[in-house]
């Protein structure tokens, strides 16, 4: 029994904050919202699926982010540009045509779109395109933004990118006709809507979600690994070593700046086909920016797994604070708790930075896949090999 236990007696105290986080998270959610449904199983599983949807769209923003900041060192403060950009060309894309004095909007060519009916395409072409639209424009955004903003210091860089941001904000408020102002965008039409009925249909959501953070994580795994991921590591670390190795510095940086800025336009489309309705309250720069780069603190920059452990943590933190104004804790502290629940968030945040700078999950120090691979091959035949018999 012992000698069972002492592998676990080797593991660091740090790499387990990571699955004790996870593991209260969940049960923290799970366990407040079967005490309010009084039970009800099925309020409990609609609840949770509902709670990792929004985790897991919010974990594409951080992979997007994690991608510009955590490998290559850019500093956007400016995400709920590229998050507003997605979300309401997936809209205007996938609605129908504006109709009535009080709708007002560009596009709405979806019922277009329905090119294959024998394939039910009405249920999910427009949404690819829509998908692919948010994550194009985005990505000219982006592109746009590059030349100017790019051969700042970091702090300049954050303040054009906010200033951008608020900008685009300010142009969906002020211009009526592009996107129906402030009284937003409702009955964006959702994926695969055919498939489950209106009360179980969270569940298709859900696997929506889940798949798209599952393929941005591999391709971006996939990237990272490779001689291009290479370069953004070096990046961030030296640029001057870089660029005297001879790497285009803007090219590469171009390059990280665009790509993160497309997953956060997909990101933002997946956003508007879960809730169906936009409004422009909604993209403010807490939500839409601060709260990304909350996440990605605390789960680890350079890290993709710490960049959904974030999203994850963070958001069952925000969502248990919620539910807590279920309870009678007394007019003190129910009229206070947004106040006291930031405040607790910014504690948390700095408390991080102090005591674990990387986060929940550190950056993995890995050159290759490749290598690694080989090395654990080298290792299993090492072991494999039949022990020297001791000489006579």
């Amino acid at each position: 029994m012992r000698r069972r236990l002492r592998p676990l007696a080797r593991v660091p105290a740090s790499s387990l904050m990571a699955p004790a986080a996870i593991g209260a998270v969940t049960l923290g959610t799970i366990f407040m919202s079967w005490d309010q449904s009084g039970g009800d199983i099925g309020g409990v599983s609609s609840f949770y699926v509902s709670f990792v949807t929004t985790a897991a769209i919010y974990g594409i923003f951080c992979l997007g982010l994690n991608l510009q900041w955590g490998y290559t060192g850019v500093f956007n403060f400016g995400v709920m540009g590229f998050f507003l950009v997605g979300a309401y060309t997936a809209a205007i894309v996938t609605k129908s045509p504006a109709e009535g004095a009080f709708t007002e909007y560009v596009c709405g060519f979806g019922d277009k779109l329905d090119l294959l009916p024998f394939l039910a395409s009405d249920q999910w072409l427009p949404h690819l395109v829509g998908l692919a639209a948010a994550a194009a424009l985005a990505g000219l955004l982006a592109l746009a933004l590059a030349a100017p903003t790019l051969r700042l210091r970091e702090d300049y860089l954050a303040i054009a990118t906010i200033g951008v941001a608020e900008l685009l904000r300010r142009i969906t408020i002020q211009e009526t006709a592009l996107v129906n102002g402030t009284r937003g965008l409702t009955g964006v039409p959702r994926p695969l809507h055919g498939l489950a009925a209106a009360g179980d249909y969270e569940y298709v959501l859900f696997g929506i979600a889940v798949v798209a953070l599952a393929l941005t994580y591999l391709m971006l795994e996939r990237a990272i690994r490779s001689p291009w991921g290479r370069v953004l590591l070096a990046l961030r670390e030296d640029e001057q070593a870089t660029e005297a190795s001879g790497k285009n510095v803007f090219a590469f940086k171009t390059q990280s700046f665009v790509i993160g800025a497309m997953i956060m336009g997909a990101g933002g489309a997946i956003y508007a086909y879960s809730a169906s309705s936009l409004t422009p309250e909604a993209f403010t720069h807490f939500f839409a920016t601060f709260l990304f780069w909350a996440m990605l603190i605390l789960g680890g920059s350079g890290n993709n797994k710490g960049a959904i452990a974030g999203a994850y943590v963070l958001w069952g933190f925000w969502t248990i604070t919620l539910q807590l104004q279920g309870y009678d804790l007394g007019e003190a502290v129910e009229t206070r708790m947004p106040y006291i629940r930031e405040f607790v968030l910014g504690a948390l945040i700095v408390g991080m930075l102090l005591l674990r700078p990387a986060g929940l999950l550190p950056q993995e120090r890995r050159v290759s896949v490749w290598l690694d691979r080989r090395i654990r091959s080298l290792r299993a035949a090492e072991r494999r090999k039949p022990a020297a018999q001791p000489p006579e």
